[in-house]
């Protein structure tokens, strides 16, 4: 394999997962909010959802580092949306704002699926066996939490 050919892999590994990353830190912005507009009576999924996004906030700026990448620092326009969609949830209520994290759940969960074919092996790997797997967690947690809201 040719130098240029390495470097383009791997570039196109950390555009992937800075993609995932800025998803990671939308997520961990909206649970924060949705935490928030719960006040005391957060459910505990939620702060468990809370946990497991920072956890793979954590996870993919390692990555990125070893792949000599830099990390994307902010949420970029998916944050942007998920804070507009959060704070419409927090003035119509918590059934709004579970609707909005189940979104973003969508989101992510679909996120890591198409992204997959982008990322070097190692980084697949990581998605698929640890990442992915947390990503259903949260996804089901919200999706339970919006159910028995309904």
């Amino acid at each position: 394999m040719t130098t240029t050919a390495y470097h383009i892999d791997t570039q196109r590994s950390i555009d992937a997962l800075n993609a995932l990353l800025r998803g990671e830190l939308a997520a961990v912005e909206t649970y924060e909010q949705a935490i928030a507009k719960f006040d005391t009576e957060a459910p505990r999924d939620l702060a468990e959802c809370l946990r497991s996004h920072q956890h793979r906030v954590q996870q993919l700026t390692v990555r990125i580092y070893d792949l000599g990448g830099k990390p994307a620092e902010g949420s970029g326009l998916w944050g942007a949306f998920a804070m507009l969609i959060e704070g419409g949830a927090k003035v119509f209520g918590r059934k709004t704002a579970l609707a909005a994290l189940e979104e973003g759940e969508d989101h992510g969960l679909a996120e890591y699926r198409d992204r997959s074919d982008d990322l070097d092996f190692e980084s697949r790997r990581l998605i698929e066996a640890e990442l992915l797997p947390e990503q259903l967690k949260t996804h089901d947690a919200v999706r339970n939490l919006c159910r028995a809201c309904a």
